[in-house]
């Protein structure tokens, strides 16, 4: 078998979506995505500067092709951003077909599963009101846990608080900080304390803000507090760390294993947050949630992908034994998202009361509805020509 063209779509969905197909000569086509972060325009030009090089591979050599683009040119340096992004989609496009391949589901070529379902968390933003206000957050928390969602997070670095000095200086001030607290109380008290809550704050703040508002927090017993500032200066994130017991989460924005040894390797972090489809895709995932293991730390992806990278990341997070809970952030897009795939039990969706349930069907499980795709896609780009 052999890779004969690489082609790509871009789809609404946080932005832009980039959606990765690779076919070959024995008539198997597999699908992946890169995580939007970097914009299509950056993404679909590093995978058309790609896609040369894995013309004529055996696309079931998985990690061979998978080298080879990473020690292409670049190899002499750091590595991240657009090229690590397009490298991702591109992998998870590889794993499909050698599932498909295989008549086998990948979490089975990954090493087979732990679990059959995957629980995720339901990223609510600012809640239901556009404004942001406590009520709005009250509403979507308790929406969210009726439709059988065990974990919920909530964004509070309101970077347009009236109280802020001014857009640059990110220095938590008394009112904005108990602005912060009123809400996460709210919801705390509006879904009782068997539901895991998670806080993001963007990795917005400075040390001393972020300590202040990691102790405010504390009562709340919070599931983690996400970056609170950048995961780039352990020893930053280290001062936050070791003076709260709110847990820290960090990663989304780290690339490759090597960019989460020494968070690891310094107890940064009580939880990582790698991007699947942005750290460099399922096989390095896990061994980033390999490393993690090492250190007893949990692995619960960050993630704003379509179906189709969502349920690649499922099959992922199946595949180790670390594994805490995987974000699903579409609450704002549903209708949109659901229309990009086929759900494999005809429901329409891939989530269930609040879970994932991994298909049996051979590759990541799930096929793109190109009708979907097709009524969303980004004119200029072209879908898979």
């Amino acid at each position: 078998m052999r890779i004969v063209n690489v082609t790509t779509a871009v789809v609404a969905y946080h932005g832009q979506a980039t959606l990765v197909r690779i076919d070959t000569d024995e008539g198997i086509s597999g699908f992946g995505e890169a995580n939007p972060d970097a914009g299509a325009g950056a993404v679909v030009g590093m995978i058309n500067f790609l896609a040369p090089l894995l013309i004529g591979e055996d696309p079931r050599n998985v990690e061979r092709c998978w080298e080879k683009l990473r020690r292409h040119k670049v190899f002499a340096g750091p590595q991240g951003g657009v090229f690590v992004i397009a490298l991702s989609g591109i992998e998870l496009a590889l794993w499909d077909i050698a599932g498909k391949a295989a008549g086998q589901p990948v979490y089975r070529l990954l090493g087979g599963k732990f679990r059959d379902r995957i629980r995720l968390y339901a990223d609510c933003g600012d809640g239901d009101d556009p404004a942001g206000s406590i009520a709005g957050c009250v509403d979507r928390a308790q929406r969210m846990v009726a439709e059988g969602f065990t974990a919920i997070k909530f964004d509070i670095d309101n970077l347009h608080h009236p109280a802020k000095f001014d857009d640059f200086n990110h220095t938590i001030n008394a009112a904005e900080l108990r602005s912060m607290v009123e809400r996460v109380a709210a919801v705390r008290e509006a879904i009782g304390p068997d539901v895991d809550l998670a806080i993001d704050l963007h990795a917005r703040y400075d040390v001393p803000s972020a300590c202040r508002i990691s102790w405010e927090l504390e009562p709340f017993h919070l599931m983690w507090l996400e970056e609170p500032l950048p995961a780039e200066n352990v020893d930053a994130l280290v001062r936050v760390r070791e003076q709260t017991r709110t847990p820290i989460c960090a990663g989304e924005n780290l690339y490759l294993r090597w960019g989460f040894r020494e968070l690891l390797e310094r107890g940064a972090v009580d939880v990582i947050e790698p991007d699947v489809p942005k750290c460099g895709g399922l096989a390095e995932a896990k061994k980033i949630a390999n490393l993690a293991e090492l250190h007893y730390i949990p692995f619960a992806p960050h993630l704003v992908s379509t179906p189709l990278g969502t349920m690649a990341t499922s099959h992922q997070c199946a595949a180790i034994p670390n594994f805490l809970v995987q974000e699903w952030h579409a609450l704002e897009e549903r209708a949109v998202w659901d229309s990009y795939v086929h759900s494999p039990d005809g429901s329409g969706s891939i989530v269930k009361d609040g879970y994932i349930t991994l298909p049996d069907t051979p590759g990541i499980g799930v096929e793109l509805d190109m009708d979907g795709v097709r009524a969303h896609a980004f004119a200029g780009y072209g879908v898979f020509e």
